[in-house]
């Protein structure tokens, strides 16, 4: 899950919802995940990949690629868009669209930002008991190179009360800026 953002990108989803528009990006490198550690702000203390909101005139992957930079200090070199999440809350107003990047190699050192401390793990180390509640589901198929789209209904913010999720064969990302 992200950051709860203060003012959000938001395009047009089915039935003529508006849906805020959220990326998540995750290095998996030689086995490895590079997790963030919350340190402040809505999720603070849960691990997670690195992401936020898509500012005004950029790109999905533009913004993925900045959201990295900024939180990890690393900048993603070979990069693809293997996830669609719609994020439901009963106690907020708007619904989510997160797009899901799984970076396979970037350039400089992780380093902690005013936001996140980078930590490694393996696959079978993933700290799911401090992360979110819908992780658990789609994050074997982000391992596992497959792309993806769920939904995921939450109570209170973080109790997950419904999902669906599946495996697909291609995602639809929109090159336009926003």
């Amino acid at each position: 899950m992200l950051d709860q953002p203060q003012v959000l990108q938001h395009r047009l989803v089915a039935q003529n919802t508006l849906a805020a528009l959220l990326l998540l990006v995750i290095p998996h490198i030689g086995g490895r995940l590079l997790l963030g550690k919350k340190l402040r702000g809505f999720g603070e203390g849960y691990f997670n990949g690195f992401g936020g909101k898509v500012e005004p005139g950029e790109t999905i992957e533009a913004s993925a690629r900045r959201e990295l930079l900024e939180e990890a200090h690393v900048t993603a070199t070979a990069m693809e868009h293997v996830g669609v999440l719609h994020f439901v809350f009963d106690d907020k107003p708007v619904p989510w669209e997160v797009h899901v990047f799984r970076v396979t190699a970037f350039e400089g050192t992780p380093a902690a930002s005013d936001e996140m401390e980078p930590l490694w793990f393996r696959p079978e180390d993933v700290p799911y008991q401090n992360m979110w509640a819908d992780d658990v589901f789609w994050y074997p198929l982000f391992l596992a190179g497959k792309l993806f789209r769920g939904t995921f209904q939450f109570k209170d913010t973080h109790t997950l009360v419904k999902h669906t999720l599946e495996e697909v064969q291609q995602l639809h990302l929109p090159a336009e800026p926003l």
